[in-house]
């Protein structure tokens, strides 16, 4: 029961705050810290990364007809040209980080999946939300809509997207949300794209992950597998829906404040109070 309720709670936590800015791996190493789960070290290893898929499911239901390239017409299948160049992007945009993660995975686990780095990470992107924020101000989005990403953009947005693949707490959405805004890309649209990039992304980290540890799990492991990932799409399924609400009348300089308090909570609670 226990492991069940944690998977639970990690469900919630990584279907908040995959979407949000915030750093879902950031979180959830830091939970492991508070609340960890009773299972074996590959165990868990493997379910912090497949609890994404269920996120990733929110996505894929939300926004069906713009991600499936297909539609059809008296049973015939037709290519539609717009999610096909929106795939297209994206693979641009997964290239970066895909290179980094499979060949040094391992090495930035090994160094930086820890609460320290995590919240220093959580405190310095941050602030670097506040300041683009201020600096948005004065500026109006070139780009408002999906089809007005370039291959250059998405270039630039996964190279963004790297900093997020080293570093746990820089958040893949908070890192790509920076680069889309830096470059002219209106907030709504930034946001909408990190949704998209994230299919592959996560996809992708949950396939390498399996095939690394393997797809061997006990009954007791596949419940609470389950729990976590069902909680983490019922979850997205809200928070996206809020998200891109919340951006069409706000900038994202709270989710700056909120990260910059969490890292100092954590380095005070890790320096000052466990010890």
């Amino acid at each position: 029961m226990y492991n069940a309720i944690t998977a639970f709670l990690i469900g919630i936590i990584e279907g908040i705050t995959e979407w949000l800015p915030v750093s879902s791996t950031g979180h959830m190493i830091l939970f492991e810290e508070l609340m960890p789960l009773n299972m074996t070290d590959a165990f868990k290893e493997t379910f912090l990364v497949v609890v994404q898929l269920g996120a990733i499911l929110a996505v894929v239901l939300l926004y069906w007809k713009k991600l499936f390239p297909f539609s059809f017409k008296k049973g015939t299948p037709l290519l539609q040209p717009e999610s096909v160049s929106l795939w297209i992007k994206i693979f641009v945009s997964c290239i970066p980080a895909a290179i980094v993660g499979i060949l040094l995975d391992d090495v930035f686990e090994r160094l930086f999946y820890k609460p320290v780095p995590v919240a220093i990470a959580l405190i310095v992107v941050g602030a670097f939300f506040i300041i683009i924020e201020n600096y948005n101000k004065r500026r109006t989005p070139e780009k408002t809509t999906l089809l007005s990403i370039t291959l250059t953009d998405a270039a630039i947005i996964g190279l963004f997207q790297v900093i997020a693949a080293v570093f746990p707490g820089v958040s893949r959405s908070g890192a790509t949300i920076i680069g889309a805004i830096l470059i002219g890309i209106s907030r709504t649209v930034a946001a909408e794209y990190t949704f998209f990039l994230a299919v592959p992304v996560m996809a992708g980290a949950s396939l390498l992950k399996l095939l690394k540890i393997g797809f061997s799990f006990t009954s007791y492991e596949l419940i609470v597998l389950a729990v976590g990932l069902v909680t983490a799409f019922v979850v997205s399924l809200v928070v996206i829906k809020f998200l891109v609400g919340y951006v069409k009348k706000h900038d994202f300089k709270a989710f700056g404040v909120y990260r910059i308090i969490l890292g100092l909570a954590v380095i005070i609670l890790l320096e000052f109070i466990i010890k």
